[in-house]
C-alpha cells in the first residue's frame, strides 16, 4: 500500500502539518521531531510530492496547493508559521487538503519584493495550480498585484468587499462587539482598549465592533484608557507598557480588551510582574483562542475563532476552481465567533 503523509503522521505521533514543514524544510518544528520524521521518510521510500525550484511538477503531480504568506515586520514575521494562531490555521488545512487527496507547500515571499517574487514563485504562468494566500497584512492593491498572476486564489485572514476576490475570514466585527457586551454584562463600566502598534485589517474592524457594543450602552473608552503593544510578543512582558502603566496604578480601568491573544498573554505577564492580580484587580478578554490561553494562569476568556472552519471553506473554494477548471463567481466567506469563558474575567460587585 502506498504510503501517504497521514501515515507519516501517524508513525512519528506528530501532526501532518509537522510533517509537511519538515518535507518542505521551513521552521516551526524541533530539529529532533524533523530528524525522527526524514527517518521514517527514508525508511519508508517515501516521495515527497513536491515542487522543484522553479516549480515544475515532480513526476507529473498537480495535487500540490501552496499556502502562501508575504512576510515583513508587522504580523507576518518571518517564522510567522511559529505563531501559535498561524500554526493552527496551517495544520487545519493541511489536515483537510490531505484528507482530499492533495498536498500542501508552504511557500514565503518577502514583501519588500513582492511585485518582483509573485511572479518567479506563484504566477500561474510558472506553473503553479492555486494559492490560499495569508491575506493578514496586505493591502487591496497587493492582493489585486496577486490575483492579475494567480486567477486561483482564495485570501485568508482579511476581507476587502470591494475586490472582485474570494475571501475566507473571521468575524472580527461581531467578535469584539460580543467581548464588549460580555464585559458589560459582568457590570464593568470603565473598560480599556489595548490595541497593536502595527495596523490591520481585522484590528481595525475589532476596534470598530467594541466601540459599537459600548457605544449602545452608553459607555466609551476614555482617552487615557487606550493603550498600544506589540503584537507578536507572547512570551514575554513588554517593558513600556509596564512603565506606563506603573505610573498610574490607581487610576485604571476595571476591565481590558486586547485585540489578540498574543498581547492579552504578554499584558498579563506584564500586570502580574507589577503585582496586578488578573481578575480581581482588572479583568483582561483576548481575542482567537490560541492554545496558549488555556495553560496561562489565569487562564484567559477570549473570543474564539473557528479556524477550521475558516481552513476548510478556503480548500473546498480552491479546490472547486481547480478541480471545475473555472472560477466561477467569486465569493466572501465571514465566519462568526462566540466568547469562551475562562478565568481572566471577574463579575464587579457593584451598587448599580
Amino acid at each position: 500500500m502506498k504510503l501517504k503523509i497521514k501515515d507519516i503522521a501517524k508513525k512519528a505521533n506528530v501532526s501532518i502539518s509537522a510533517v509537511s514543514l519538515a518535507l518542505n524544510n521551513k521552521p516551526g518544528i524541533s530539529q529532533d521531531t524533523r530528524e525522527k520524521i526524514l527517518k521514517i521518510v527514508q525508511e519508508e521510500g517515501y516521495v515527497h510530492k513536491s515542487f522543484t525550484q522553479d516549480h515544475a511538477p515532480v513526476q507529473g503531480n498537480n495535487k500540490v496547493i501552496h499556502f502562501v504568506a508575504c512576510t515583513n515586520q508587522g504580523i507576518v514575521i518571518e517564522h510567522y508559521e511559529q505563531l501559535p494562531f498561524f500554526t493552527k490555521l496551517i495544520n487545519h488545512i493541511s489536515e483537510y487538503l490531505f484528507s482530499k487527496g492533495y498536498s500542501l507547500m508552504l511557500t514565503s515571499i518577502n514583501l519588500d519584493k513582492l511585485y518582483d517574487e509573485a511572479k518567479m514563485k506563484i504566477s500561474a504562468e510558472n506553473g503553479c495550480n492555486g494559492i490560499l494566500l495569508l491575506g493578514t497584512d496586505l493591502t487591496p492593491h497587493q492582493i489585486s498585484f496577486i490575483a492579475q498572476h494567480q486567477p486561483n486564489l482564495v485570501v485568508l485572514d482579511t476581507c476587502f468587499e470591494t475586490l472582485n476576490v474570494d475571501f475566507v475570514n473571521m468575524n472580527s466585527l461581531l467578535g469584539a462587539y460580543q467581548a464588549a457586551n460580555y464585559l458589560v454584562r459582568l457590570g464593568h463600566r470603565r473598560i480599556g482598549y489595548v490595541q497593536s502598534n502595527f495596523r490591520i485589517r481585522n484590528f481595525d474592524l475589532r476596534k470598530e465592533g467594541f466601540l459599537q457594543a459600548l457605544k449602545e450602552h452608553g459607555l466609551s473608552v476614555l482617552e487615557q484608557d487606550y493603550f498600544s503593544m506589540l503584537p507578536t510578543v507572547i512570551s514575554s512582558s513588554q517593558e513600556d507598557f509596564k512603565k506606563e502603566i506603573a505610573k498610574r496604578l490607581n487610576d485604571l480601568p476595571t476591565a481590558l480588551f486586547c485585540e489578540s491573544d498574543y498581547i492579552a498573554i504578554s499584558l498579563i505577564k506584564s500586570l502580574t510582574e507589577l503585582n496586578i492580580r488578573i481578575p480581581d484587580d482588572i479583568s483582561v478578554i483576548g481575542f482567537d483562542n490560541i492554545h496558549e490561553a488555556s495553560i496561562i494562569s489565569p487562564e484567559l476568556t477570549t473570543v474564539h475563532v473557528y479556524a477550521d472552519k475558516m481552513a476548510s471553506l478556503a480548500v473546498d473554494r480552491i479546490l472547486e476552481m481547480l478541480e471545475n477548471n473555472r472560477e466561477g463567481r467569486k465569493m466572501k466567506y465571514i465566519v462568526d465567533t462566540e466568547i469562551y469563558e475562562r478565568n481572566s474575567c471577574k463579575a464587579l460587585k457593584t451598587s448599580d
